[in-house]
C-alpha cells in the first residue's frame, strides 16, 4: 500500500485527508492511502518514518513548515528560497527532500482572482511572519506587488504593528491586498480574527484568508460587511495538494543534490 500523510498540531481543522481520498476514488488510483499523522512535536517524525516505511510522501502543515527543515535530506530551491516547506517527497533509503507546493497553489488561486486587476496597482500586507506568510510573500515578490508584513512583535525593516492599519487604508495611494497568513480564525476558534482595527477596512480592498475551515472567516465577514472583495483559501489548499500529488507521482520531478 503506498502512503501518504499529513503532519501538523493539531490537524482538526484540516480537509486534506477528505480531499486525497476522494481523489483517489474519483480518478481510480488503486493501492494508495492517505492519513493523518498529528505530530505533538516535530522531533517525532524520525520515529514515525520509521513506524511507517511504506510513506512515500507527506504534506505538512502548522506549525511545522519551517522547523521541519532540520530533519530533512534537502530542499528544492524553492523551498530553500522560501525557507518553508509543506510538501515531502521520500526517495531511495528514506531520504526526506522537502518543497513549498504553497507557493504553487497561492500564486495560481491569486492571479485567477485578480485576473482584471493592474497587480502592479496593488500593495500587500501580509498579516504574520510563519512559513505561509514566506510562500506569500515569494509570490507577491514574484509578481512585482511591494509588501509589508504585519506582525503583533516587528522586528525586520519591513514589518509594521497592526495598530500602524488604523489609517491604512485612507491614505495608502494603491489598492490594498490584504492576506491572512496566520491561524487566527481557523476552526473550532471561528469567533477570533487577527487583531485588525475596525476601522482598517474600506470598499476597494482586497482580501484573502488562506484559511478555509470556515469558509468564511470572521475576519472575512468584517472585510465583506463593508464592501471588500474577499476570498478564502479553499482553492489555494486542492492546488497546492495537486502540486504535491505531481511531485511525490513523478520520478524525475527531484532534481537536487543530497547534501552529504
Amino acid at each position: 500500500m503506498r502512503l501518504y500523510g499529513l503532519i501538523g498540531w493539531p490537524l482538526g481543522h484540516s480537509f486534506s485527508k477528505q480531499y486525497f481520498s476522494e481523489k483517489f476514488e474519483r480518478e481510480g488510483i488503486r493501492n494508495a492511502r492517505y492519513d493523518q499523522f498529528p505530530l505533538e512535536k516535530i522531533a517525532d517524525l524520525p520515529a514515525l518514518m520509521a513506524q511507517n516505511p511504506e510513506i512515500l510522501g507527506l504534506n505538512v502543515t502548522i506549525p511545522y513548515k519551517e522547523s521541519v527543515i532540520p530533519f530533512l535530506h534537502d530542499l528544492d530551491d524553492t523551498a530553500r528560497t522560501v525557507g518553508a516547506v509543506n510538501c515531502i517527497k521520500v526517495i531511495d533509503n528514506q531520504q526526506l527532500v522537502g518543497y513549498n507546493s504553497d507557493v504553487v497553489g497561492f500564486e495560481k488561486s491569486l492571479v485567477r482572482w485578480l485576473k482584471d486587476e493592474d497587480l502592479r496597482s496593488l500593495e500587500g500586507l501580509i498579516l504574520g511572519t510563519g512559513g505561509a506568510s514566506k510562500a506569500v510573500a515569494y509570490v507577491l515578490k514574484k509578481l512585482g506587488i511591494p509588501f509589508k508584513f504585519v506582525s503583533r512583535n516587528p522586528k525586520a525593516e519591513n514589518e509594521i504593528n497592526y495598530k500602524e492599519l488604523e489609517h491604512w487604508g485612507k491614505h495608502s495611494q494603491t489598492s490594498t491586498l490584504l492576506i491572512n497568513a496566520t491561524p487566527i480564525g481557523t476552526f473550532p476558534r471561528i469567533a477570533e480574527m487577527p487583531p485588525v482595527p475596525p476601522d482598517f477596512f474600506i470598499s476597494g480592498m482586497f482580501v484573502y484568508d488562506l484559511i478555509y475551515n470556515p469558509a468564511e472567516t470572521l475576519l472575512l465577514r468584517e472585510a465583506k460587511s463593508r464592501g471588500c472583495t474577499v476570498k478564502n483559501g479553499l482553492e489555494m489548499l486542492e492546488l497546492q495538494a495537486e502540486a504535491a500529488w505531481e511531485i511525490w507521482q513523478k520520478p524525475d520531478y527531484w532534481t537536487c543534490t543530497l547534501k552529504n
